[in-house]
């Protein structure tokens, strides 16, 4: 009995320069926040909840004032963005220093038609937006009976 070994075949260099490419792209596409000399993506998480009532949406954005948030309601569409402007300047005896930092963000939702718009409300507390869309009270149709004759 003879024992054979396997090597795995090498991957093109094409497969790997194509992806590095694309998270490249990518990189350079999403939003960035600056966070001291740091830089990081900036798309908040979002948690969406449904009770008999309506629809609570929860987005995280520490760091933001309620004054930063924009949202509005369009053709049933939910849309919320933020966007925050910082200026920062140090001066020494040797030298100043003035860093600029813009960030923002923006989220669109289509909202069910059973969503009451004239009646959203929103606030801002402890780094969360919370959104909520209270539902249409179904209007049931009227039961009639009818008589036999």
């Amino acid at each position: 009995m003879a024992f054979v070994t396997v090597k795995p075949a090498a991957k093109p260099l094409f497969f790997d320069n194509s992806f590095n490419q694309l998270f490249k792209q990518l990189d350079t596409m999403l939003p960035k926040v600056s966070q001291g000399n740091q830089f990081f993506q900036a798309i908040p998480a979002v948690n969406v909840k449904e009770d008999e009532k309506g629809f609570q949406i929860e987005v995280a954005a520490p760091g933001l004032q309620k004054e930063d948030f924009k949202v509005s309601l369009h053709e049933n569409r939910l849309n919320i963005s933020a966007s925050k402007e910082q200026n920062q300047e140090v001066k020494t005896e040797k030298y100043t220093r003035q860093e600029f930092n813009y960030s923002n963000f923006q989220r669109s939702f289509a909202l069910p038609k059973n969503i009451d718009g004239d009646n959203i409300q929103a606030s801002y507390e402890n780094g969360i937006l919370s959104i909520v869309l209270p539902k249409k009270e179904e209007i049931k149709p009227a039961v009639k009976a009818i008589a036999i004759a």
